[in-house]
């Protein structure tokens, strides 16, 4: 590494829990339920990473409809029901946080209200001692860096020597903005460079980069 890491930085959905297949499989229901068709799958290869409101935005300008007030408190209950019953760490997440010696916190575009119900069901929140930074409360959201520079000022460590750990391009994407060492979880990608990432597979490969 060209610099001592002293914090790493995790992105939450998807990342350190299996949620992003549970996220849009609520927002593949909550849009039938007004009539729009999108499989989760779709969502997810259109959307990963993006913030809700621009998700939102773009499925109402490509359909051509309103969706109603009601729709994203809706989304979200589905959402927290699928958490209940399904949601899961990723795989050797739990063992390297237990392993690691240098802090550690998290910088999501979620709200911390789905972060913090994410970690409880999973049992990692024990891991980040309430070091959760949400976009909703930055206001600033992926791929503008202010998420996770506000993040590193905030636990009093320099960009530089910070480490982001992310699954979408525009996470990645906001690392590289931020001047941070970034790792790309892709676990059914093979390897891949993207804005100088580097690519792990599973989280316990994490070790050897930070090292």
């Amino acid at each position: 590494m060209a610099s001592e890491i002293q914090l790493i930085i995790f992105d939450c959905d998807g990342t350190l829990v299996d949620s992003e297949r549970l996220c849009n499989l609520a927002l593949e229901r909550q849009l039938a339920e007004v009539g729009v068709r999108y499989s989760a799958e779709q969502l997810i290869a259109n959307y990963r990473g993006v913030k809700f409101t621009e998700i939102l935005s773009s499925i109402q300008s490509e359909c051509q409809l309103t969706l109603p007030d009601s729709f994203e408190t809706e989304y979200r209950l589905k959402v927290r029901d699928l958490f209940d019953q399904q949601l899961t760490a990723n795989e050797g997440v739990a063992e390297v946080l237990k392993s690691l010696t240098i802090p550690v916190c998290i910088g999501s575009s979620a709200p911390r209200a789905k972060i913090e119900h994410a970690l409880n069901v999973t049992g990692l929140e024990k891991y980040f001692d309430n070091a959760i930074f949400s976009a909703h409360e930055v206001g600033s959201w992926k791929p503008e860096p202010g998420l996770f520079l506000h993040a590193a000022n905030t636990m009093g460590v320099a960009p530089e020597h910070c480490c982001v750990v992310e699954d979408s391009l525009v996470g990645l994407q906001a690392t590289h903005r931020a001047g941070m060492t970034s790792v790309y979880y892709a676990p059914h990608l093979e390897e891949i460079d993207v804005f100088g990432s580097t690519h792990i597979q599973h989280m316990s490969q994490l070790l050897n980069v930070i090292r």
